[in-house]
């Protein structure tokens, strides 16, 4: 069989040669997730993040029909300004591929690529989930069965606060999909650290994340791990002043008919000019946040700690 085109920058080539802890990233949070020119700084800000936690940040997407690990500038900033950036997930990835096309990864796709580039953690900003409605639409993301199947540790801020967070809780644990909320009980709903949730697991270090990601690989069991680090706590929007701006989003979005993956993209942009940059600037932190935990995380994975 021949094998999946996946080729690494000299900076990721390198550090996979010398065992040294590598985080993965997704390129749907450049060309989706932030507006220009903010997409271009955060992603400049995250890589530099990984590289000062002790880490290589190797970014993915696809470009020209190969899975790309490890983007150079340039290649960032394509994704950033390009409008007709394919959103890419398990089911249009290989299709991406075949016909020599561009997309950005989303979670469950860098999940993919990760696990193809020998890769154990992924850092994000928050997982997709269970849409609101889901019980008519059946609106899930794709991201909680990749989490169920694909050996890669991944961390985010819990799931996005747009979602229905307890049926995404549900859908997990249905999954069997391991939720270990960092340093806290409570499951963090992005912009805030609290959801008012308990999460199923805690922890409260890398290094306990780390031997819990090898000792699911000892057992054999498929699939990875959620952790759910809270933004830090001069960064967040409580829960209570966002819940009525992301109903109102929400009611937006029926009215006017946006279904699919438009849904998030459309509901985040609102949310941002409901609260004037807040959401931004939040969201800007908790992907930091990520990033941290997630070197630390390689890092100790690496080193056997």
């Amino acid at each position: 069989m021949t094998e999946a085109p996946v080729e690494f920058s000299p900076e990721v080539a390198r550090a996979r040669a010398e065992g040294a802890p590598i985080v993965a990233l997704e390129s749907t949070i450049i060309s989706h997730g932030f507006p220009w020119p903010q997409n271009l700084e955060m992603a400049a800000r995250v890589e530099t993040e990984v590289r000062a936690a002790g880490a290589v940040p190797a970014t993915i997407a696809v470009l020209d029909g190969r899975i790309r690990v490890g983007l150079s500038a340039a290649q960032v900033e394509a994704l950033a300004k390009g409008r007709e950036v394919a959103k890419l997930s398990r089911a249009d990835i290989a299709h991406c591929l075949a016909t020599g096309g561009t997309g950005a990864t989303t979670v469950a796709a860098t999940m993919i690529c990760a696990r193809l580039a020998g890769i154990a953690v992924f850092a994000t900003g928050g997982i997709g989930g269970v849409h609101k409605g889901a019980e008519d639409s059946f609106d899930i993301s794709a991201d909680l069965r990749e989490l169920a199947q694909t050996p890669v540790t991944v961390v985010a801020a819990g799931a996005k606060a747009i979602l229905d967070l307890p049926k995404t809780l549900e859908v997990l644990e249905t999954l069997g999909v391991p939720v270990i909320a960092f340093g806290q009980d409570d499951f963090p709903a992005f912009w805030s650290r609290r959801s008012g949730l308990k999460a199923p697991l805690r922890a409260d270090s890398a290094a306990e994340i780390a031997a819990a990601h090898r000792m699911r690989a000892r057992l054999g069991l498929p699939g990875g791990q959620l952790v759910a680090n809270p933004i830090p706590a001069p960064d967040e929007i409580p829960a209570d002043t966002l819940a009525p701006l992301i109903a109102r989003a929400q009611a937006e979005a029926a009215a006017q008919g946006v279904t699919g993956k438009a849904v998030t993209p459309f509901l985040l942009a609102r949310l941002l000019e409901m609260t004037e940059g807040r959401s931004l600037q939040a969201n800007t932190a908790l992907v930091l946040n990520n990033a941290r935990l997630g070197a630390a995380i390689a890092a100790a994975l690496a080193g056997g700690g």
